[in-house]
C-alpha cells in the first residue's frame, strides 16, 4: 500500500497541474494603490501579513481583530511601510453590532470600499468533537454568520466601487477530517454561502466579484501551536500565503489554493478517490498525541 501510493501521488500530481493549468495572469503592486481595504483578523498571523503587503502596496487600510493593544502595532507598521491611510477597530466578531460598525466607519471615513477581506477565525481545538453545541453555535457566528453580516454591510459600497469579497476559507471547508468537526463545519458554510451569492450576483450582472481561498497548513502562530504535535507536514509560509490572497482578489480569481500543489492534489483526490483520501489522511495523524 505505502509503494502504490508513493507511485500513485506524483501522478496525481501531473495530472492535476495539467487540469488546473490556466495561463499566467499579469499582476501589478499599483493595482492596489489608493485602493480602500477592510482586512478582518488583522492583528496576527496571515492577516497581519496581509495589512503589511497592503501598505507597501500604498492602499488605504482599516484593520480590525479583538486585541487592540496588537492591532495598533500593526497600523504602526503598515504607516511605515508606506499605507496611504491606515487605522483600526478593535472587537470580537461575536458581537452583532461590530460588522456594522466597522462598515460605518469605511463609509465615514472613505466615502466607500474597493476591497473587503475576512480573514478572522474564533477559537477552536484539534480534538475529538466532545458534545459541545455551545461552543459550535458561538463558532458559527465568529467564523460564519460575521463573515455573512460583514458582506451584507459591504455590498452597497461594493456594487458602486465594483469591488472584491476575498474569503480566507481553509482545506477543511472542502475536505472533512477528523479533529475538526465545529471549524470544518463553519468553512464549509462560508463555502455554500458565498458560491450562491456569486452566482446571484452574475444573474443581477452585479459586477462584484468574490474569491474564495482555499488554504492548506500554514505556518502561523496559532495553527503550529494546535496541530504541529499531530501534523508532521511542514506547514507553508504565512508571508507568501498572504501576497497569494492580495493577488488572488486583485486578479478577481474564482479560487485561490495554497499551496497549490497539495491542496489541488487533495481536491482532486477528494473528487476521484474520496475513500482513499480519508485513509490518507487518518493515517497522517500522531493519533497518540491528539487530545479527547
Amino acid at each position: 500500500m505505502g509503494l502504490l501510493l508513493k507511485i500513485f501521488i506524483p501522478l496525481l500530481g501531473a495530472a492535476l497541474a495539467f487540469y488546473f493549468y490556466s495561463a499566467p495572469e499579469d499582476f501589478n503592486e499599483e493595482m492596489l494603490r489608493g485602493k480602500r481595504v477592510i482586512v478582518t483578523g488583522a492583528s496576527s498571523g496571515i492577516g497581519e501579513q496581509m495589512a503589511y503587503h497592503l501598505a507597501r502596496m500604498e492602499a488605504h487600510l482599516l484593520l480590525t481583530a479583538r486585541t487592540e493593544a496588537r492591532l495598533q502595532k500593526v497600523v504602526e507598521r503598515c504607516l511605515e511601510l508606506g499605507a496611504a491611510s491606515a487605522r483600526y477597530i478593535s472587537g470580537s466578531m461575536d458581537s452583532p453590532s461590530l460588522p456594522e460598525e466597522v462598515l460605518r466607519e469605511a463609509e465615514n471615513t472613505w466615502g466607500g470600499l474597493d476591497m473587503l477581506i475576512l480573514n478572522h477565525i474564533g477559537q477552536s481545538g484539534f480534538t475529538y468533537f466532545g458534545g459541545d453545541v455551545g461552543h459550535v453555535r458561538k463558532l458559527m457566528d465568529i467564523n460564519f454568520v460575521s463573515y455573512v453580516a460583514l458582506a451584507t454591510a459591504a455590498l452597497p459600497m461594493l456594487k458602486e466601487s465594483e469591488g472584491s469579497i476575498v474569503v480566507v476559507s481553509s482545506i477543511a471547508g472542502r475536505i472533512a477530517g477528523p479533529f475538526t468537526a465545529p471549524y470544518s463545519a463553519t468553512k464549509f458554510a462560508l463555502d455554500g454561502f458565498f458560491s450562491s451569492l456569486r452566482q446571484e450576483l452574475i444573474i443581477d450582472k452585479v459586477n462584484v466579484s468574490i474569491t474564495l481561498c482555499i488554504l492548506g497548513y500554514i505556518n502561523t502562530e496559532s495553527a503550529v501551536r494546535a496541530v504541529s504535535h499531530v501534523i508532521a507536514d511542514t506547514p507553508a509560509p504565512k508571508e507568501e500565503c498572504a501576497l497569494e490572497i492580495i493577488r488572488a482578489g486583485a486578479l478577481r480569481r474564482r479560487e485561490l489554493h495554497y499551496p497549490p500543489r497539495a491542496v489541488r492534489t487533495m481536491l482532486l483526490l477528494r473528487s476521484f478517490a474520496p475513500e482513499l483520501l480519508d485513509s490518507i489522511v487518518r493515517g497522517s495523524y500522531r493519533l497518540e498525541n491528539v487530545r479527547r
